[in-house]
C-alpha cells in the first residue's frame, strides 16, 4: 500500500512551521525544501513545499497562499503516554497559540492538536460505564487534560 501524507496548507510560513514542528518531536528532520521558479504563480525563489518527518511520519507544507486556513474539522492527536508527554506537548504548542478544551488546543501557525493522555482511553472503555461517564464529564470541563484528575473523577462513585 503506498504511504500516505498529510499535507499542510500554508500562506507562507510553510518552512518556519516544519521547523517549529522538528523542534518540538523527537526524531524529526526536514528532508526536501523546493522553490518556486519563473512559471510562478507565487514569487521565483520563495519556498514551496516543505518535506518533514515528525518521529518517522511524513508530512508536506505548501506555501500555497492565504485562500486555505485550517480549521477544527482537521486536528493531528498526539497519543501521550503520561502526564509527563501531555505537559510537554501542551506547553511548546500552545506558544504563541491558544488553549482550547477537552485536549485540543491550536498552534501559532493555527494547527489543531489534540493532545491526549493514553489513560483517557483506558478511562473511556473502562468496562465499568459509571467510570468512563464520570471521567467524560471530568474532561468537558478541561482544557489541558489532568490524568490524575480524571482518574480521581473515575474513581468517584
Amino acid at each position: 500500500m503506498p504511504r500516505i501524507t498529510p499535507n499542510l496548507w500554508f500562506d507562507t510560513a510553510g518552512l518556519d512551521a516544519a521547523e517549529f514542528y522538528c523542534s518540538v518531536f523527537p526524531n524529526s528532520k526536514i528532508t526536501n525544501v523546493s522553490h518556486y521558479g519563473e512559471a510562478g504563480p507565487r514569487e521565483a525563489g520563495m519556498v514551496l513545499t516543505v518535506d518533514f518527518e515528525l518521529d518517522g511520519q511524513p508530512f508536506t507544507a505548501i506555501n500555497g497562499g492565504p485562500e486555505f486556513t485550517f480549521d477544527e474539522a482537521v486536528s493531528l492527536l498526539i497519543d501521550c503516554a503520561d502526564q509527563k508527554e501531555v505537559d510537554y506537548y501542551w506547553d511548546k504548542l500552545t506558544e504563541g497559540g491558544e488553549e482550547s478544551q477537552c485536549g485540543w488546543l491550536k498552534d501559532k501557525y493555527g494547527m489543531s492538536w489534540q493532545v491526549v493522555p493514553a489513560a483517557l482511553g483506558e478511562l473511556m472503555t473502562d468496562p465499568d460505564e459509571g467510570r468512563a461517564q464520570r471521567a467524560m464529564k471530568a474532561m468537558l470541563g478541561m482544557k489541558k487534560l489532568d490524568v490524575a484528575a480524571l482518574q480521581a473523577a473515575a474513581d468517584r462513585g
